[in-house]
């Protein structure tokens, strides 16, 4: 199978392409620096990505607050985590790094506040 991506590991952008082998081995073309080898082996073995979204925010100063997952997450739950962040609605205040829901979809991933909204006066 070989597939081509662009890396976006650094402003870079550079186009990789990422073959692998029948019994399993991955090899990767293109890239300028190592970090582009690694993203490419495993954007297509284990591809994450990082969800950002807000969340509406009762008493807030702010209607909404920017959350993200505190670690990427497999690209497959990234519709579950939305769901479940559509549901969410938070009190001010709020401080960055407050965790705002636990265990995203089942991955273990926390989604946190990216920003402080203070109490409304």
């Amino acid at each position: 199978m070989v597939r081509e991506l662009t890396c976006i590991q650094c402003p870079m952008g550079c186009q990789l392409t990422v073959t692998e082998t029948p019994d399993g081995k991955i090899d990767v073309k293109g890239n300028t620096c190592p970090r582009g080898a690694q993203y490419g082996a495993k954007e297509v073995t284990n591809p994450t990505r990082i969800v950002t979204s807000t969340v509406p925010v009762a008493n807030g100063e702010i209607a909404r607050v920017s959350v993200k997952t505190k670690e990427d997450i497999p690209k497959g739950k990234i519709f579950d985590i939305m769901k479940e962040i559509h549901e969410v609605k938070v009190s001010a205040p709020i401080k960055t790094g407050d965790v705002i829901i636990a265990d995203a979809a089942g991955t273990g991933v926390p989604v946190v506040a990216t920003k402080d909204v203070a109490k409304a006066v």
